[in-house]
Parts: C-alpha cells; sequence; structure tokens
C-alpha cells in the first residue's frame, strides 16, 4: 500500500487525508502544533467545497455546524446602499444548491470536524512535528522533525500554508511580500450586535480603501467581523497580533453605523499583514508536491483560499488513485490545478481593486467576480483530470 505523508493538519491537509483513505491510501499527517487549539475565525464554504464534502459524506456534519447563505448583500460605505448581491434577512435562510450559496462556519469548529472524520477513517494524526528536512530516495522518502523523529513514506505533500518548509526545501527560500493591505479580525455575540444587523446577516460594506465583511457563525451566536484596509504602515511580523479598537475605527471614521457599532464592541481584535509569494512555474519535485497556500497564497477578496485547498485535495486525491506513478499523478493534478488557481488569484486582486475603489457609486457588479456563477460553477468532484 503507498504510504502518503502530508505536513500540515490544516482544512485542505485533512481533506487530502479523508479523501486519501476513502481511497485506501495509508496515510500519515505531521503538524508543528503541539495542539489544534481553537484559531481563526469564519470563513464561506463554496458549492464546490460542499460538493466535495458531500463526496465525502460528511454534508450533514457540515449542515449542521454552519448556516446558509444565499447571497452577500454588498452594500454603500455610508449610506448602506445596496449596490450588488441580494440581502438574507433570515437566520441560514437561502437555496443551498443555488450557484452563489455558500455555507459560513468557524474555521476551528469545521478543523474539528475534519480531525475526527479523519480520524475516523484510519488516519494517523501527529502533533508536535516540525518538518526541519526530507531525503528523497528511488524508492521513497524519509522527513525529518525537530523532535529528532522521522517518519517514512513513498510520497510527501506540503499542506503547510504560507510559510511553508517544504516548499522552501524544494525551491530555497524566498521572502513573501506585503500586498499593501492588512487585515482586522474580531468577534462579536450576537445578543450585542444584533442591533447592527439590520441589512441581514451577511453583508459586505465598500468603500476608499477599505472593506468591512461580517456574517454570523455558530448557529448565530457569534458575529464574525473582518475588516481590510489598503495600508504601507505594516512593520509587524506575525500572524495574529493585537489590535486596539480606536486602530480599528481611524480607518472606517464617516462609515455607517451598523460597521462603527460593530468595531464598538470588538474585544480581543488581531490584526495580521497579508502577503504572497510569486507564482511557482511547478509546484512537484519527484516524490513531493504542494497544496493550497503552500502553493498559490492569495488575498481573501472572494473569500477562496480555504476553497482552493480543499478543491487541491480533492483533484490531488483523484490524481493519485488514478495514476501510479508519482510524476504521471503530480503532472495530471498540476494541469488541472494551475490554471484554475492562478485565475482565482487573479480574480480575487480584481475584487480588492473593484470593492475597495475610491467611489462605491460606480461599482459594476456585472464586472465582479463575486458575481459571476461561472467563475463559482467548478466541481473538482467531477472536474476533467
Amino acid at each position: 500500500m503507498i504510504r502518503i505523508v502530508i505536513i500540515g493538519a490544516g482544512l485542505g491537509g485533512l481533506t487530502l487525508g479523508i479523501a486519501l483513505r476513502r481511497f485506501g491510501f495509508d496515510v500519515e499527517i505531521c503538524e508543528q502544533a503541539a495542539e489544534l487549539v481553537e484559531a481563526g475565525a469564519g470563513l464561506s464554504l463554496s458549492q464546490a467545497v460542499l460538493s466535495v464534502f458531500r463526496w465525502l459524506d460528511l454534508d450533514a456534519e457540515i449542515a449542521r455546524a454552519s448556516a446558509i447563505t444565499a447571497g452577500m448583500a454588498f452594500l454603500h460605505y455610508r449610506s448602506g446602499a445596496l449596490l450588488a448581491g441580494r440581502m438574507d434577512l433570515g437566520e441560514g435562510s437561502g437555496d443551498p444548491q443555488a450557484p452563489l450559496a455558500a455555507r459560513q462556519i468557524h474555521r476551528a469548529d469545521l478543523q474539528q470536524l475534519l480531525v475526527a472524520a479523519y480520524l475516523r477513517r484510519g488516519g494517523i494524526l501527529r502533533l508536535g512535528r516540525r518538518l526541519v528536512a526530507f531525503e528523497r530516495a528511488s524508492s521513497g522518502l524519509t522527513a525529518h522533525f525537530s523532535d529528532g523523529s522521522v517518519t517514512e513514506g513513498d510520497l510527501l505533500i506540503g499542506a503547510d500554508g504560507l510559510k511553508s518548509r517544504v516548499r522552501s526545501l524544494l525551491w530555497g527560500e524566498q521572502a513573501a511580500r506585503f500586498t499593501g493591505q492588512v487585515a482586522y479580525r474580531f468577534l462579536v455575540p450576537i445578543e450585542l450586535g444584533r442591533p447592527f444587523l439590520q441589512f441581514g446577516r451577511s453583508a459586505v460594506f465598500q468603500g476608499p480603501g477599505c472593506v468591512f465583511n461580517r456574517y454570523t457563525i455558530r448557529q448565530g451566536r457569534l458575529i464574525n467581523c473582518v475588516g481590510i484596509v489598503a495600508t504601507d504602515d505594516w512593520q509587524d511580523e506575525g500572524w495574529s497580533i493585537a489590535a486596539a479598537r480606536e486602530e480599528v475605527l481611524a480607518f472606517y471614521q464617516g462609515w455607517h453605523s451598523d460597521v462603527t457599532g460593530l468595531i464598538g464592541l470588538g474585544n480581543q481584535m488581531i490584526k495580521w499583514g497579508l502577503f504572497d509569494r510569486p507564482p511557482l512555474p511547478r509546484w512537484s519535485l519527484d516524490r513531493v508536491t504542494l497544496l493550497g497556500d503552500a502553493a498559490h497564497p492569495m488575498l481573501p477578496f472572494l473569500g477562496l483560499g480555504a476553497a482552493m485547498a480543499i478543491e487541491d485535495a480533492m483533484i490531488l486525491a483523484r490524481s493519485l488513485r488514478r495514476e501510479s506513478a508519482p510524476a504521471a499523478a503530480f503532472a495530471r493534478y498540476e494541469s488541472a490545478r494551475l490554471p484554475r488557481t492562478r485565475l482565482v488569484q487573479q480574480q480575487s486582486n480584481h475584487q480588492g481593486a473593484l470593492v475597495q475603489s475610491g467611489d462605491p457609486d460606480r461599482f459594476d457588479a456585472a464586472t465582479a467576480p463575486s458575481h459571476d456563477p461561472v467563475f463559482y460553477a467548478y466541481d473538482p468532484v467531477t472536474a476533467e483530470i
């Protein structure tokens, strides 16, 4: 039986592990964190992602942990006027099969769900394993970890994020580039924030140089809030830096009271600079390949970063099942995924420019990737590979 070692227990790595176990592969996931603590906040699950989870027989579990939105409202930053989309005035209302429908969920809830599913299917998960090196041979490879442990396998998959150690070992160290965007994130209990949801449970306010996205998660008990601002002022290192409420409010002066009201309620705010890396011409070498942010980090303006990792996982699993030779499987995987991920990277940048434009009154939904059903129609379960 082919043994596959996955570096990283994020959403992409776990989805890949579950899919590979379903296909009968021997899988071990190695994660550098000593424990999987609650991290991140809300995220949207596109129709492509929901198709993968249906195929993995996880759709009922996902449904219980998430809420449907049939389409997000894009609103004027001052007046709240509807610029595009539709308002979802019900809690989790809408047609779950609509092209632009999505489910919104807390990242930690999804990760816990995927961990449980992976372990139920007999996968091995090892925590506290920080990769330092790997050695390739004609018949397999050996991964070395900072605690002195080693793991042997036939293939190695780097699903270890923007600062991927696997990527740097394959292609050399390459500094990430600051994109001129900083994100702020916080959660508000629904009993406090309900007065500031007059435009529905899921909405994006857009204005000059800023965007503010909020929607409910955890069965409506929490409001997930994310503000993204264009700024060149970023000196900090790290992804979860404490931010003061006054710092966030300074960017949103003059915005609608629904925005400033939620910011005024925010506690334990964090911020992080948004970075990317130049696209790689290829992701694979010999018995090693990349997945998700390790291969193609992107800006979050379409909310598809996690979706791309999960799509990658489905296509990679299908490719490995179809091809017995690693080189052929990885070539099939890259051929299917490189065009798609490059398109999403480009369209995410385009969406950011549109929603942060100086004049939201001129926002043209017809040109926005977020309103293109064809763009969201991709299905990694049935896509040609």
